[in-house]
């Protein structure tokens, strides 16, 4: 597949999530097989442009190419800039967030709000496609709401304008997460559109993946909450989609080697202090589901020090031998 000049080695991509895509991630779903891992949306807003959380979300150092930065914002002229900015900071694709159902996005007539606006989202493409010489992509959700799927509509824009592939999460902007993906509307738009084109949305493991992509005949799949606590699902699903085979699950101790490294990595990259707290999160994710997971969960995520939280993790891991 390919995404302007770039050739993906898979079919299989990180799905941006706010609060979860960081860098560290990012890193640790492409050294186990994601094809693509786009940063956490950034606002579009020069205001903001400065702000540590902003510097940090769009800090793809030694990241493998391609380098993916999703923008947000509700003006077509400030998110022109704003992939322009991105473009000469190392930026090598810029995704738009059409797809985001967050309230506080939403709010500020960004994310999957604009959905309801086709005007303001033509207007929108046009201006991001023409600032810049680097592909375009788009992530949506199949409409604002059930009585406006308008998916398909905004598809056919998204290839007038130049936009150089499309990701689709298989809800409405209303739906939130709840309920089941449909992947009928992702569907009509593989028929209506000959963009690359990534089916999101329910995805967790490689049968579904295989089942996603004949049902709706999308070219990959994006994986946002299925990769939380386990990164290597991407070369799972890869490696399924190859073959037809499944690889053996990671053992305890290749989980536990991860978890440490990848909690040693949000340490060093936000810090010690904001780097335990961020790690809490990870740590809920990577013990769910495994013995006395929920026991040593609530106890570390009152730990504080740095040192302490990898100790006890590794402590966990260390007096649970048949955690699997």
């Amino acid at each position: 597949m390919r995404i302007g000049n770039h050739t993906l080695n898979g079919k299989v991509v990180l799905a941006p999530m706010a609060g979860v895509t960081d860098r560290p991630f990012r890193l640790l779903c492409r050294a186990h097989g994601a094809a693509l891992a786009a940063s956490e949306m950034v606002h579009a807003s020069p205001a903001l442009r400065d702000s540590r959380k902003s510097r940090l979300r769009a800090d793809h150092r030694g990241e493998p190419s391609p380098r993916v930065v999703q923008i947000a914002g509700p003006d077509p002229a400030m998110l022109a800039e704003a992939a322009r900015y991105n473009a000469a900071n190392g930026a090598e694709i810029i995704d738009i967030n059409m797809g985001c159902p967050a309230k506080k996005v939403c709010n500020r007539q960004a994310g999957s709000a604009l959905l309801a606006d086709e005007p303001l989202v033509a207007s929108i493409l046009d201006a991001v496609v023409a600032a810049v010489d680097i592909p375009v992509t788009l992530k949506i959700r199949t409409g604002p709401t059930a009585d406006n799927r308008n998916g398909v509509r905004i598809a056919r824009m998204a290839e007038r304008a130049g936009i150089a592939a499309l990701a689709v999460h298989g809800r409405t902007r209303e739906a939130l997460y709840r309920g089941e993906a449909e992947y009928d509307t992702i569907r009509a738009i593989r028929q209506a559109i000959s963009l690359p084109l990534f089916a999101n949305g329910d995805i967790d493991t490689p049968e579904k993946a295989a089942r996603v992509l004949d049902d709706t005949g999308a070219d990959g799949v994006m994986i946002g909450r299925a990769a939380q606590g386990r990164p290597w699902i991407f070369r799972e699903i890869q490696h399924f989609l190859d073959t037809g085979r499944h690889l053996p699950a990671p053992d305890t101790a290749a989980v536990r080697e991860l978890m440490l490294d990848h909690l040693a990595a949000l340490h060093a990259f936000y810090g010690h202090h904001q780097g335990v707290r961020i790690a809490r999160k990870h740590i809920g994710w990577y013990l769910a589901g495994r013995p006395d997971g929920e026991a040593a969960r609530r106890e570390l995520v009152r730990i504080t020090d740095p040192g302490e939280q990898l100790a006890r993790a590794a402590a966990y891991f260390d007096h649970t031998p048949a955690a699997a």
